[in-house]
């Protein structure tokens, strides 16, 4: 059960509440297997996506969620709407909020845009990632993927490896981890790496072997190149030997190790197409985790809404 209207980040959300999430997304999950894919918990109810930069995965998930579950499905382009024209992110929101629709799936270059729409209007808002700041539903399938995968996250070791400073991914991940007693140890280049990680529940590397060390699971993270300004490192080829990940790495993890990414990927720079395309890599079983997660949270904001609003 969710204790609130809006899904914003894992920081916030209790160890309760992440797991009725990935409870329901075990049940979701199994519809996806069914024919035909059409279920009625949101009949009646209209998602609207609100996406201010590119997204496949994200996006299209919310939607199939909306659709499979009975809702209206609305894709709001920002490149042909009033945004062009000025409008604010508030008078966008208050504009949809006037032709009552129940949900918004938001992306946003900017941290905090989420929680700012959630304060102006009465549909839920659910952050499909906001800036550097957090991409919580991407770090709930993660999750969903290493419990399914493992039975359990208390104990395991996750190691990130990549563009931790840029990533919502790894903040996300560390916030929701962090809750259900998993390790979470992060490397990258020193020009890519937040300062004061600890203090969030990290364990900051001082080499690659040292993350990947008996690590359960081991996740590449995308070089965010649209939030730099460059010369974090000095080639894409250097970047893939000292910091990628590949077979002669993953000889430090166990033996049943599983490969995880968010994608996209940039084949041969964060991950090698072995990895990727090997027998441990969970990439693709993450995308369709992505769908049953976010089905199941719009099943729980649903409720939460048919109680309390």
């Amino acid at each position: 059960m969710l204790k609130r209207k809006d899904l914003l980040g894992l920081q916030d959300l209790s160890a309760e509440e992440i797991e009725s999430i990935l409870d329901g997304a075990v049940q979701t999950k199994k519809m996806l297997s069914s024919q035909p894919k059409k279920g009625e918990d949101l009949k009646g109810r209209t998602l609207v996506t609100l996406f201010y930069e590119n997204s496949t995965r994200t996006r299209t998930s919310f939607e199939l969620a909306g659709k499979y579950l009975g809702a209206h499905e609305v894709n709001v382009s920002v490149a042909t709407s009033s945004v062009q024209k000025g409008e604010t992110l508030i008078d966008t929101g208050e504009t949809l909020d006037s032709l009552k629709i129940d949900f918004i799936a938001i992306r946003h270059p900017m941290a905090g845009a989420p929680k700012l729409l959630a304060e102006h209007v009465k549909a839920s808002v659910i952050n499909g990632g906001d800036g550097m700041h957090e991409h919580p539903t991407q770090a709930l399938l993660d999750m969903f993927t290493m419990r399914e995968h493992f039975g359990k996250l208390k104990g395991l070791k996750v190691a990130i490896l990549g563009d931790i400073k840029h990533s919502r991914v790894a903040l996300s991940n560390i916030f929701g981890l962090g809750k259900f007693g998993a390790e979470v140890w992060v490397y990258s280049p020193a020009t890519m790496m937040p300062k004061q990680l600890e203090k969030l529940g990290a364990h900051v590397a001082t080499s690659r072997e040292q993350a990947v060390d008996g690590a359960d699971a081991v996740m590449g993270l995308r070089i965010q190149l649209e939030r730099q300004n460059g010369g974090l490192f000095p080639s894409l080829s250097e970047y893939s030997r000292y910091f990628g990940v590949n077979d002669g790495i993953l000889k430090y993890a166990k033996k049943d190790a599983i490969i995880l990414h968010p994608g996209p990927v940039n084949r041969g720079v964060e991950l090698t197409p072995q990895v990727i395309d090997g027998d441990s890599s969970k990439i693709l079983w993450q995308v369709t985790n992505g769908l049953a997660v976010r089905m199941s949270i719009l099943k729980l904001l649903n409720e939460y809404r048919e109680n309390n609003l």
